[in-house]
């Protein structure tokens, strides 16, 4: 094996390594989000977002193929975004 062809491939397992570490950051975050406004007393409203953001990322069906994980991210993103901004409730009119 060509020593070009070793160094691509260990970028690309770190790659993979990076996005997946930040994955499962972004996932621990939402589930916390999740159980801090249940804790709070606040109706979580937007159930269908964790849900289906935990879904997206299990399931094989991706934008992306599975070790490129910036779309899993982007998606969890906007769930935990979703989420915390439910946490702060309706904002005024013309705020």
């Amino acid at each position: 094996m060509s020593t070009e062809l070793t160094v691509l491939l260990v970028c690309a397992a770190v790659l993979v390594a990076v996005t997946l570490a930040v994955a499962i950051t972004l996932v621990v975050r939402l589930v916390r989000t999740r159980r801090a406004l249940r804790r709070a007393g606040l109706p979580v409203e937007r159930q269908w977002v964790f849900w289906a953001a935990i879904a997206y990322l299990v399931l094989p069906a991706d934008l992306l193929p599975d070790p490129v994980f910036l779309d899993d991210i982007g998606v969890l993103v906007l769930a935990l975004r979703s989420m915390r901004s439910a946490s702060d409730g309706p904002s005024a009119p013309g705020g």
